[in-house]
């Protein structure tokens, strides 16, 4: 187990969670800047790179693991595992996730 998924286990993130967005939350894209958004009440958030794709994947029916292993297909050697695993943690610390 890597130092990774031992922190985002402490912070909720197991392989067998479920994440959605919060009820509040909307993903949205912007067709004229090109990216996805986080859309709150009174407050959005730009999502850069591939964030928006992890996001997408978040919804409520695919486990932690699955979702991880679908990015991996997507994008072959890149090391998604812990990266995704951050970045739902940090979602999650937000109030993003449930």
């Amino acid at each position: 187990m890597t130092d990774a998924v031992r922190a985002t286990e402490d912070d909720g993130v197991r392989p067998d969670w479920r994440p959605a967005l919060a009820r509040s939350v909307i993903l949205r894209h912007d067709p004229v800047r090109g990216v996805d958004l986080l859309v709150l009440p009174e407050r959005v958030v730009v999502l850069r790179g591939s964030a928006g794709s992890v996001v997408a994947l978040c919804d409520g029916e695919r486990e932690v693991t699955v979702i991880i292993g679908e990015l991996g297909r997507r994008h072959p050697g890149a090391p998604v595992a812990d990266d995704v695993l951050r970045f739902l943690a940090d979602l999650r610390a937000q109030g993003w996730l449930r």
